[in-house]
């Protein structure tokens, strides 16, 4: 088997930790800027695949080559968490965005009156459960670099060595001062880290990356693809069982079952890395509709050569010859593939890493603002000395607690670690974590809970856990004795760790996860409904039970009394410093309309402000307090709580009203300024109208005035003069007439007093009248028109009424097609209960604009020489004579190619 040498692969380790330190560095870089890396949902999705731990790059893999698809569970938990992610993650996000919460253990801890025991004990838990899953990611990555540099199939030496002399040890160390790099610059957690979550985001892709790359190498490079792997896996009998779904489990395969998709989909949703990522880094809530598949799509793929990767070590490495682990490792090194199998070690330290970091920065910060912070905080000796600026000391606090995190997850690593598959450790941590369930999911949906329910489920669930699941693995490691999980605590066999209370048949986990929920959600619920909630506690319930609705809404403040401003003044400068609390303080001042922050009241939204801003530095309990010794607060009763809830909904009802007026009075508005514009169309139309007809009657009375004088004054004029005289005044005197008819036409339709007489009209008896009539004038201009009519039914109309109509189109394409040249074609169709009639010219055409307008009163459109001789009212007067008549008038045309007029009639009988 290959091996690679140690200065190589400490060599590319750090490299990669290295590029890990750039992406983190660029990621900043651009925030700080104001161009955002993070703010894209594929990046959102890429981080919430942190949850792919070394667990799932190595020990997934070992698990499925135990158990076969018991290893599917894992991952169906989450996936069904992220259906209801836009109902439930979404409503976490809105929360602690608004609220500034910074964590899970203050997420809870808010909601139940901002406890500070609830946010300590959440802490604790935390801790406790956490320091396992570090150790795993280290065992995974100690065993790995074993395994590639000295070529051991065993994933640990016999002889352990001294601490000092420990690469793992080293590995802890230079996580926790990347952590601090990167993790603990800002002092306000709710400020997302953006380089963080840009190198997070990039190592979800290498280690999927690596993933596929030896699942491919396996599959079609030592076998002749899955068929064939398959087809020699099913002829060996133990590992056809491993694709059964009873196999691995215990004879409560379905309970078992369901209990580790329950765990995981809890553990998704409140692992405090998870919550991090999903939660405190969130940018944008719509990131979460894409996620919804984005990741499910992602924990496919990682998975999608976890089988064939299991049954291939287990056809080449028989008789226990490898860690199953490690298989992802083995097989390219039994294959001499030096390459294929650095690529995967850095795969899986990247799995391991992106955990410990989100987690360890995740994690830190609650230990600094749920436990250490209050506990300094009630020391007299440290009360004494806050009159400083206290952001130094908050990020060491939080920076030493990373190195003691990984510190622990080393020592838990040491001497905990080799008695159980890496698997087997993620479990025990999953299970502590799922104990903040019923408090959180309640939270967000019931407001009944209250804080002393919170305190007796989750102590009597993490006691369950511990008892039934955590002190039974210190025990098979040798901490301790191992009596009690065969005889129970003090003999008694009802208290057997395994089988408590003489439920047996369930595997360990199983039976630990029963037990300690049960327990928690029970006294929750029981000890919740014994007691009303405080006026503290029934104020954030309505807060974040009502979360949704409240969208775009003021929130109630629930806090009374008074306050000073500069006492709030100091107190934001001790733990946020000078430019913050001063940005603070004026943004207040802008939002209450004061000049200045002198002259603003320190009011109760003032008095939110600080304290929001204080939880996001050192958590919404210890926000409370230092908030508290400040201001000369009165106690809230649930009165006073009901009496601002129905302030707030008087206000709100009142803003509600002034934006719907606001709304109205805009739409109003803009409907005057719209019927304005109309009117001023219409003024212009109406002044461009009286100067057509005022030009169109001077014309004719022009000339005949002219011609009337000069036959005055010359009585001696020729007879063949006059009466040429006399023909053109009887042409413009008919002229005159015409258009005083057209005006007074148009005139009587659109009032309704036009006379109609309905009768069953014969479209092609109308067409030739009208053709007949424009004959003459059509063969004087030397056009050619042509006929194409159709047997049509007949219509019910006026006969007189569509001559018109049909002698306006022709008049209008008579006018604009060329001399000599010009082609007029009209045609009769009948289709589908409508009668058509179209007039087609080889003119120049019509614009589009023009199209929309040719059928408006008083429009005339083309250039001068076409609109010569019209009044801008015959094809108006048309279209009102076929819409009468239930039809529809209608124009198509190309510039330059012609146009078409034409109308639809429905046929007699369907008209009306």
């Amino acid at each position: 088997m290959a091996t690679l040498s140690t200065t190589l692969v400490i060599g590319a380790s750090l490299a990669y930790l290295a590029t890990l330190f750039a992406i983190a560095w660029w990621g900043d870089r651009r925030a700080e800027s104001g161009r955002s890396v993070i703010a894209s949902p594929w990046v959102y999705a890429l981080s919430i695949a942190v949850y792919c731990t070394a667990w799932t790059y190595f020990g997934s893999v070992g698990r499925a080559s135990t158990e076969g698809i018991w290893f599917l569970p894992i991952y169906l938990g989450p996936t069904l968490a992220m259906i209801l992610a836009w109902l439930v993650v979404r409503k976490m996000v809105r929360i602690a965005k608004t609220h500034r919460i910074t964590s899970i253990a203050d997420f809870i801890a808010s909601r139940y009156g901002k406890s500070p025991a609830i946010a300590g004990l959440v802490t604790l838990i935390t801790v406790i459960g956490i320091v396992p899953y570090i150790a795993l990611q280290l065992k995974a990555i100690s065993a790995a670099y074993q395994l590639l540099t000295e070529g051991s199939l065993v994933a640990s030496s016999a002889v352990d060595p001294a601490w000092w002399q420990d690469s793992t040890f080293y590995l802890a160390l230079a996580l926790a001062g990347f952590i601090i790099l990167f993790g603990t610059r800002r002092l306000d957690m709710t400020e997302r880290h953006e380089g963080m979550v840009a190198a997070i985001a990039f190592e979800s892709v290498v280690k999927l990356v690596a993933f596929l790359a030896v699942g491919l190498f396996v599959t079609f490079w030592l076998f002749s693809g899955p068929a064939d792997l398959f087809a020699q896996a099913m002829t060996v009998e133990s590992l056809a069982g491993l694709m059964r779904f009873d196999h691995g489990g215990s004879g409560h395969v379905h309970a078992q079952w369901f209990a580790l998709v329950l765990l995981a989909g809890l553990a998704f949703l409140f692992l405090p890395r998870q919550f991090q990522v999903m939660v405190v880094e969130n940018v944008d809530e719509d990131h979460i509709k894409k996620a919804s598949w984005i990741f499910p799509l992602y924990l496919l793929l990682i998975n999608l050569f976890v089988i064939p990767i299991a049954l291939a070590g287990l056809l080449i490495f028989t008789g226990g010859q490898a860690d199953p682990d490690l298989f992802v490792l083995s097989l390219p090194l039994s294959e001499g593939m030096a390459a294929m199998a650095l690529l995967v070690f850095i795969g899986g330290l990247s799995a391991a890493t992106g955990m410990v970091i989100v987690e360890a920065i995740a994690v830190s910060t609650m230990i600094c603002n749920d436990l250490v912070m209050p506990a300094l905080l009630r020391m007299r000796r440290f009360q004494a000395r806050i009159r400083g600026d206290l952001t130094g000391l908050i990020k060491g606090i939080r920076r030493l607690a990373i190195v003691a995190l990984l510190l622990l997850g080393y020592l838990y690593f040491h001497l905990a670690g080799e008695a159980y598959a890496l698997v087997s450790i993620g479990l025990i941590s999953f299970a502590a974590v799922a104990q903040f369930a019923p408090a959180a999911l309640a939270g967000l949906y019931w407001k009944g809970g209250t804080a002393n329910g919170v305190l007796a489920g989750l102590s009597a669930g993490f006691l369950l856990w511990a008892y039934t699941l955590m002190l039974p693995s210190l025990a098979r490691s040798g901490w301790m004795s191992a009596d009690f999980i065969e005889h129970g605590l003090l003999g008694i066999s009802l208290l057997r760790p395994e089988a408590l209370l003489g439920l047996e048949g369930l595997d360990g986990l199983t039976h630990s996860l029963f037990w300690s929920l049960l327990l928690n959600t029970a006294l929750f619920v029981t000890v919740s409904l014994s007691q009303r909630p405080n006026a503290r506690e029934a104020s954030q319930a309505l807060l974040f039970v009502d979360a949704l609705q409240n969208t775009g809404a003021r929130e109630p403040v629930f806090w009374q009394g008074r306050a000073d401003i500069d006492a709030l003044t100091a107190l934001g400068r001790r733990f946020l410093g000078s430019a913050s609390t001063d940005s603070l303080l004026r943004e207040h001042a802008r939002a209450t309309g004061a000049h200045s922050v002198d002259q603003m009241p320190a009011d109760a939204r003032l008095v939110q402000a600080v304290e929001t801003r204080l939880a996001g530095a050192i958590g919404s309990a210890s926000a409370r307090s230092m908030v508290a010794s400040v201001v000369d607060e009165e106690p809230l009763e649930l009165d006073d709580v009901l009496r601002i809830l129905e302030e707030a909904s008087q206000l709100r009802a009142y803003s509600q009203a002034l934006e719907e007026k606001s709304r109205s009075l805009e739409q109003a508005t803009q409907e005057l300024q719209a019927a304005n514009q109309r009117l001023k169309s219409l003024d212009r139309l109406k002044d461009d109208f009286m100067s057509s007809v005022t030009h169109e009657l001077r014309t004719p009375l022009t000339s005949i005035r002219a011609l009337a004088e000069m036959m005055r004054d010359e009585p001696d004029m020729p007879g063949d003069q006059r009466q040429q005289f006399l023909g053109i005044l009887v042409a413009e005197s008919e002229r005159l007439s015409r258009l005083v008819g057209q005006v007074l036409d148009l005139a009587r339709i659109e009032a309704g007093h036009a006379d109609w007489n309905h009768s069953d009209v014969d479209l092609a008896e109308v067409i030739e009248q009208a053709t007949g009539s424009l004959a003459r004038p059509f063969a004087d201009k030397g056009v050619a028109l042509a006929l194409d009519l159709k047997p049509v039914p007949t219509v019910r109309a006026d006969a007189d009424r569509l001559v018109q109509v049909v002698l306006n189109l022709l008049s209008n394409a008579l006018r604009v097609v060329p001399a000599k040249t010009g082609q007029v074609r009209i045609q009769l169709r009948q289709n589908e209960g409508l009668v058509t009639v179209k007039v087609s010219d080889n003119g120049p055409g019509l614009h589009p604009d023009d199209q929309a307008e040719v059928f408006d009163k008083f429009r005339q459109v083309g250039d001068r020489q076409q609109r010569q001789g019209g009044t801008g009212l015959g094809l108006p007067i048309s279209r009102q004579i076929i819409e009468h008549f239930g039809g529809r008038i209608w124009v198509r045309s190309q510039p330059g190619q012609g146009a078409t007029f034409g109308f639809d009639l429905p046929l007699s009988g369907e008209n009306h």
